[in-house]
């Protein structure tokens, strides 16, 4: 049975940094909009959180850096998409090689260099002796259902990224919606990738 429970938690712990990314990505595709850089994105959440909390020793930052250079790089690619009418599939293969060489050269003083490990309180090894970002994941999850479906900006949101034009005629600015979601896209996918190299390594190879 121990095995059984380590198993479910490294099975938990390997699909949190997936299931925030996806999270975002329900949100900003949702919108209409099309984001195949996710993995670039990723990439640099990733480094720049692993070489923030290096240098401060702040996990919390090293998550902040990541979710914060996520929302720059989406920022990127609505200014391209939403702003310039740039194709959205050619504009996110370009983030995914762009995101990944960056990372790639930004990492490479950090290659091989190890995090101390985080432990936290638990009571059972199956489900209480994850992170708290694998509780705070399946949160969110039911907060972005619960977004989409149940409230009036998921309405709206949707409406965007369905049906344009109504979305326009009741009022609302498509270009603004989607760009928002883009943005909130980028957050998730950046902390995600500091997830990556924060928790689940912890180091940056």
């Amino acid at each position: 049975m121990s095995a059984v429970a380590a198993l479910i938690a490294a099975t938990l712990n390997a699909g949190t940094p997936l299931l925030i990314a996806g999270i975002g990505i329900l949100i900003h595709e949702k919108s209409g909009v099309l984001n195949l850089g996710i993995e670039g994105i990723m990439l640099m959440g990733a480094v720049a959180g692993f070489g923030v909390t290096f240098a401060t020793g702040s996990f919390m930052l090293g998550f902040i850096a990541g979710g914060l250079v996520g929302v720059l790089l989406a920022a990127v690619f609505g200014f391209f998409t939403l702003g310039l009418y740039a194709n959205q599939n050619a504009a996110g293969l370009a983030m995914a090689i762009f995101g990944a060489g960056l990372a790639a050269f930004a990492g490479q003083p950090l290659q091989g260099v190890s995090l101390p490990s985080r432990a936290i309180p638990f009571i059972g090894e199956a489900f209480f002796s994850c992170h708290i970002g694998v509780y705070l994941a399946l949160i969110a999850a039911g907060a972005a259902a619960w977004f989409l479906y149940k409230s009036r900006w998921g309405l709206i949101l949707r409406a965007a990224g369905e049906s344009p034009k109504s979305a326009y005629a009741l009022g609302y600015s498509v270009r603004t919606i989607r760009f928002s979601a883009v943005l909130f896209g980028g957050l998730m996918t950046g902390i995600a990738g500091a997830y990556l190299s924060l928790v689940y390594t912890p180091l940056w190879a």
